[in-house]
């Protein structure tokens, strides 16, 4: 995979006072077209902030962000960044505009002047990737909040972008709404080829990315794959992440003697490290 998007040196402040606490801190980073980028933080580490410049809704204090090789700080091509990566909010009623839902979706497929065929199939297009296309005739208020996040993101798709960052977008829904949209995300980016940022607080949902980038007090501490950072559970506990319990019970499996030689990162995983376990005694 190439580099889609390239972080050099990013800094930030709300303040340009030059005493300005800073918010991000000398950041580097290159995401890769086509990947699952994974983004954990403590509350106030950055994470949010950070993926504001992807899109240029934040311009950096000093540093660059280039996205396909478009500078963000060119107001030239604010438009192109913006039509090539979309930002979901963690709340899907602040980005929800229609009260009905593919009036919702043609929204911003029409901002952008696509003529009135087009948007009609691409609305069709995008609730069918995300399964709402039985509702594409429901009122938005009727929805769940599962549901809602789902639109948001059909949305987002109906604009064409190549990558879409996603700011805690399960923070507020049940577990059954959290699946639906991790699903989406998921089939997106394995399917579509399309990046996905995601910033949460979830670790099992931190666990489906191809690489997670950890940020404490403005500044990445550490890039990895989910194995090689949930492996560390020191490293964890240090910059206070939760750790995900498949992994936190083969980890006090193995403090109480029993020699398990691999991690878990999901529920899957674990029943076969445990029946391979039980199954030497045999």
């Amino acid at each position: 995979m190439k580099s889609f998007i390239d972080i050099i040196d990013l800094n930030f402040s709300y303040n340009e006072d030059n005493n300005a606490k800073k918010i991000l801190n000398g950041i580097n980073l290159n995401i890769k077209k086509g990947e699952f980028l994974a983004i954990l933080g403590c509350n106030g580490s950055g994470k949010s902030t950070l993926i504001k410049h992807l899109n240029a809704m934040l311009l950096p204090t000093k540093g660059n962000v280039f996205v396909k090789g478009m500078n963000t700080k060119d107001e030239r091509k604010i438009y192109d960044i913006r039509s090539t990566v979309g930002l979901i909010l963690q709340n899907p009623d602040n980005q929800i505009v229609a009260s009905i839902v593919e009036d919702d979706v043609a929204f911003g497929p029409e901002n952008l002047g696509v003529a009135p065929k087009v948007i009609r199939e691409r609305v069709d297009m995008a609730l069918k990737l995300v399964d709402m296309y039985d509702y594409r005739k429901s009122t938005t208020y009727s929805l769940s909040g599962g549901q809602k996040q789902r639109v948001a993101i059909a949305g987002i798709i109906a604009m064409q972008p190549e990558c879409i960052l996603l700011d805690e977008p399960t923070s507020m829904l049940d577990p059954e709404g959290r699946k639906e949209v991790l699903d989406t995300i998921k089939n997106l980016n394995k399917n579509f080829e399309i990046t996905i940022v995601l910033i949460t607080h979830y670790m099992e949902e931190a666990v489906n990315a191809d690489r997670i980038a950890i940020i404490n007090e403005g500044k990445i501490v550490r890039v990895n794959t989910p194995r090689a950072i949930f492996s560390d559970i020191i490293f964890l506990k240090e910059y206070q992440l939760s750790i995900p319990p498949v992994v936190e019970l083969i980890h006090k499996l193995r403090l109480n003697g029993i020699n398990l030689n691999n991690i878990a990162l999901d529920e899957k995983e674990c029943i076969n490290i445990l029946k391979n376990y039980f199954n030497s005694f045999e």
